[in-house]
Parts: structure tokens; C-alpha cells; sequence
């Protein structure tokens, strides 16, 4: 009768307040998952707002700098990773806190870490570094448009290095932003493509492809990194890995700017420019800020859900900067430029989707496998 009695009354726990521990536990059991999920859907969209917002406000400074007088490739490469220490505050809270309740986990070698670090962080300088060319010697436009080709290589690296499958909707949103993309770029190229010589339009054209197979390529090897290597899902992880290899890639790229003499032209840089020098200093000082902002959105993403995912939304920024410009530097808007606004929103829902579909799927396979291992017990 008492086994009866708690049988039944665990069947209706979630309706009816009770004094029982086992009553308690089973109650508590099912609100635990989803308080997990809210905070998982909550990290998500942090670094959803974080890579939208460093990407957008770091790539109008990266224009602003070219335009009112910056020349310097090195400089411009700089300061997309130079901005890292800003990290260390909360990484010595996280450390503080790991060294509680971490210490008894396994960790990847050192060597280990520091070879990928270097590798990652030798392999951002280069990308960063063709971005940069291409930002200087492209429109705004074309350069949109070729960055939008980083989804097609982020497709072919994480089939290889990840196992990403693709479905229906995927594939979906990943030709809608393209497609956004592209709508954007051939708009706005008629009125920003004059005055460029083929041999500057050809080196930021191939600057800019480069660039583009390079940052996917990135994305991917840091998944792979994630899943096979250091197999600790924490935030000091995603930390670390922005640390360490912004911390190679500005040293690689001190080291370019002083070897190419770059660094010689930079105070006459900051004299000619057209805003003056506080304008000057702010502008490679914010353009920092918002790439390690960025940053940590696109690693985040990487982390939580997949490099696929992380360029998706970075490629949904290229029509949203744009829309910006027309705020900050009243530029024209019209019905193209709505339109591809538009088409981005649906591609990024429809990934959400088929987020939301797999999440569920997952979910009912859980039940599922649980149900039955009840079942099994009950027969014994």
C-alpha cells in the first residue's frame, strides 16, 4: 500500500505541493533541464549581441580610419587583435573561481596549447592582414559582397573537420544571406566603384577571397579544437583561446609593422589626419574595443553551437552595417537595401529553426530512453 501510495503521488508531484524528500526530487527533476536551457538560450544571445554590435561598429571605424587619412595595413591589422588585455579582468575571475572547482579535471598539455595558440594566432595575422587590403582597396560594396563567399568555405571546411550536416533549412538561410549580401553589394557598387586601378581592384579582389576562406577555415580548426583537444566546455576556455592568440597575433604584428617600416609614416599619419590626433588615437583605441568584442560573440557561438552557426550570424552584420552607415554617415537607403535586410532576417530564422527542431528531436529521444529504462525497471 505505501509503495502504492508514493507511486502515485510521484506521478502527480508537479501538481501538488509535498513535504516528501522523494517527493521533492522528482518535482525539481524536471524544471532542472529547463533552466538549463534558458540560460544556454540566454549565453546565445549575448553572443549573438556581441559579435552583431563589434562586428558592424568595428568595421564603420575600420572605413572611418581610411577615410579620413589612414594608410597603414600593419596598423589597421593591429588593432583587430591588440585590444585583448582588456580580457584579463575576467579571466582572473574566472581563474579564481576554476581554482575551486577544477582543479581535479584533466587538462590539455601545455605544449599542446601553445602550439595551437600560436598556430590560430600566426594564422589570424594573415587573414586579418588580407582584410585589410581588401577594406583599402575595394568598395564598401564589392568587399561586402566577397566576404559573403566565407559561408560557401565555412560549408566545405565543416563538412571535412566537424561533421556538419546540412539540411533543408540550413541550406536555406545560407543562400539568403548570400543572396542579402549580394542584392546589397551590386546596389551600392555602381556609386562607390570609380576610381579604382585594376591592379589595386585585383589585389584587394583576391585579398578579400583569401580572406574570407581563411577566417572559415579559422572558425573551423578552433571547433575542432573545442571538441578534440581541450574537451573542457567552460568560459575560461573561449578566454583563453581569445587571449592567447590575440596576444601571437599582435606580437607578429608588432613585429610586421617595424619590419616593413610602417611604423615610421605613423606620426605623420596622425598629424595629416582629417579629425585630428584625439580623433585619431580614439579610433584605433574603439576599433580594438569592438574586435575583441566581436570576438568573443564569434568564439562564443563556436562554443555553444557550431563555427556553421558563428558565420551565419557574421554574415547577417554585412547588411545590417549598411543600414548603420546611413545613421552615422548618411548614406542613402532604398528599396534594395530593405529588401536585403529582410532576406537576412528570414535566413537567420530559418537556421533558428532548425536549431529549434534538432533541440526538440534531441529532447524526445531523451524521453524516450528514459521512458523505457523506467519501463525496465518496473518489469524486474
Amino acid at each position: 500500500m505505501e509503495i502504492d501510495k508514493e507511486l502515485e503521488v510521484q506521478t502527480t508531484g508537479d501538481k501538488i505541493e509535498h513535504n516528501s524528500h522523494s517527493i521533492m526530487s522528482d518535482s525539481e527533476q524536471p524544471q532542472h533541464p529547463r533552466f538549463r536551457e534558458y540560460k544556454w538560450w540566454i549565453r546565445v544571445s549575448l553572443y549573438i549581441i556581441f559579435l552583431l554590435i563589434g562586428q558592424s561598429t568595428a568595421t564603420l571605424l575600420g572605413r572611418l580610419y581610411y577615410d579620413k587619412g589612414g594608410n597603414s595595413k600593419w596598423m589597421a591589422t593591429f588593432v583587430q587583435t591588440a585590444g585583448f588585455p582588456v580580457l584579463l579582468p575576467i579571466m582572473f575571475y574566472f581563474y579564481a573561481k576554476i581554482s575551486n572547482n577544477d582543479s581535479s579535471k584533466a587538462k590539455s598539455k601545455i605544449s599542446t596549447l601553445v602550439s595551437i595558440y600560436i598556430a590560430l594566432g600566426l594564422l589570424v595575422v594573415g587573414d586579418n592582414m588580407m582584410y585589410s587590403y581588401g577594406l583599402l582597396y575595394l568598395p564598401v560594396s564589392t568587399y561586402s559582397l566577397l566576404c559573403g563567399t566565407q559561408l560557401v568555405f565555412n560549408a566545405i571546411f565543416s563538412f571535412f573537420f566537424n561533421s556538419q550536416k546540412f539540411t533543408a533549412l540550413i541550406f536555406n538561410s545560407i543562400v539568403l544571406l548570400t543572396i542579402s549580401a549580394s542584392l546589397l553589394a551590386v546596389n551600392v557598387d555602381s556609386e562607390n566603384s570609380l576610381g579604382l586601378s585594376r591592379e589595386k581592384y585585383i589585389i584587394g579582389f583576391f585579398c578579400t577571397i583569401g580572406a574570407s576562406a581563411v577566417f572559415s577555415l579559422n572558425l573551423s580548426l578552433t571547433q575542432l579544437c573545442f571538441e578534440k583537444v581541450i574537451k573542457r566546455k567552460t568560459f575560461s576556455v573561449v578566454l583563453d583561446m581569445q587571449f592567447y592568440t590575440s596576444l601571437v597575433a599582435t606580437c607578429a604584428c608588432v613585429v610586421g609593422l617595424f619590419a616593413s617600416g610602417d611604423w615610421k609614416t605613423l606620426d605623420n599619419e596622425m598629424k595629416e589626419y582629417q579629425k585630428g590626433k584625439v580623433s585619431y588615437i580614439m579610433t584605433l583605441l574603439w576599433t580594438a574595443l569592438t574586435w575583441q568584442i566581436f570576438s568573443i560573440g564569434m568564439l562564443g557561438l563556436i562554443f555553444e553551437v557550431s563555427s556553421l552557426f558563428s558565420n551565419v550570424i557574421s554574415t547577417m552584420a554585412l547588411p545590417i552595417i549598411p543600414i548603420l552607415a546611413v545613421v552615422f554617415f548618411h548614406d542613402n537607403i532604398n528599396g534594395v537595401k530593405v529588401i536585403a535586410m529582410l532576406l537576412a532576417l528570414w535566413g537567420f530564422l530559418s537556421y533558428i529553426y532548425q536549431h529549434y527542431l534538432d533541440d526538440r528531436k534531441l529532447k524526445a529521444n531523451k524521453r524516450d530512453s528514459v521512458e523505457l529504462s523506467r519501463g525496465g525497471i518496473e518489469i524486474c
